[in-house]
């Protein structure tokens, strides 16, 4: 049974972060905007704070926590870094990129955050509220989405406070994202290739080009948020691919092609001119809004593979599995 709390919307300024931070220590949920989605945070090291976010978003306890921290130098402190590692630290922190990595001897990262795997998830995030928060908090901040487990996830306060009002008791209101799809995740482990877990903000090919090597797949097993085969799913029946909507629909589209058949209850476009970028910012907000017009189901027209591609499309085919 989840107790109610007061949950405050509150724009970040010098007051209101010392709040969040004074919330944080005190073992309470607080919802603030990344450079990709929001998330809910909790203080890494407390074992109730932690186990306060599995339930305030129902979420499966073997799906492990994204681990925010203000610098690579302080990532350090939490796992071992190989050259791989430390490559792409250096390269993409701060920025939208989690390394999964095997957890230091005194890894702050308590081992429910963790699902009880040696490694431990990290990201040093690039949006100054989340660095504020994490300068003055000043220890890592577990922070998954900022939605209810398997939904879609959260890219403005109002998001936020849709799902977890009263499960949180303070979202601090940065606007909309820019990047609007989650981190790329990125195994680095010793004896093993360096394996693309979660397609996200940074392309494959960008990885790529800084490690000098192509990227390995994922194994089957969960070692990350985002691997779950459901996962992103808003109510209504998603299909990808469509060219066609139906009587009752909802019409997601991308680029210029307009849907053949009827109109449909509602037609968005994630991108008229066929940007990615701008397509990836869209995405949640846009399933979220369609969504509640409680459509027979959504319609997504063909988006590229290539590039943010591959993942928009990665968040497509898991919301679409049921």
């Amino acid at each position: 049974m989840i107790t109610a709390v007061e949950t405050r919307i509150l724009k970040p300024t010098i007051q209101t972060i010392g709040e969040a931070t004074w919330a944080l220590a005190s073992g309470e949920l607080v919802a603030f905007p990344t450079e990709t989605v929001y998330g809910v945070g909790a203080d890494a090291r407390n074992g109730l704070a932690v186990a306060r976010i599995f339930e305030a978003k129902t979420r499966p306890s073997f799906n492990p926590l994204i681990a925010h921290i203000i610098s690579l130098d302080e990532a350090k402190k939490a796992g071992h870094f190989d050259a791989r590692a430390e490559k792409l630290g250096k390269a993409f922190w701060p920025g939208p990129l989690t390394l999964v990595v095997p957890c230091a001897g005194d890894c702050p990262v308590h081992e429910l955050a963790r699902a009880g795997l040696p490694t431990v998830a990290l990201r040093v995030p690039s949006h100054p509220v989340a660095r504020q928060l994490l300068d003055e908090f000043m220890a890592p901040i577990v922070a998954p989405s900022a939605n209810i487990s398997g939904g879609v996830s959260p890219t403005a306060a109002e998001h936020v406070a849709e799902d977890l009002n009263g499960r949180v008791s303070i979202i601090l209101d940065g606007g909309r994202t820019q990047v609007g799809l989650e981190s790329t995740v990125i195994a680095c482990l010793p004896g093993e290739p360096v394996r693309l877990l979660r397609p996200g903000g940074i392309s494959r090919a960008e990885i790529e080009k800084v490690l000098g090597e192509e990227l390995a797949e994922a194994t089957e097993a969960v070692q990350a948020p985002g691997m779950l085969a459901q996962h992103y799913a808003p109510d209504a029946r998603v299909r990808v691919d469509a060219s066609e909507i139906a009587e009752g629909e909802a019409w997601l589209g991308f680029g210029q092609a307009a849907p053949l058949g009827g109109r449909g209850v509602a037609h968005l476009n994630l991108s008229p001119s066929g940007d990615l970028e701008e397509a990836a910012a869209n995405l949640f907000a846009y399933l979220r809004e369609l969504d509640a017009l409680k459509p027979r189901a959504i319609a997504v027209a063909s988006i590229p593979r290539d590039g943010l591609g591959e993942a928009i499309n990665d968040r497509l085919m898991r919301a679409a599995a049921r």
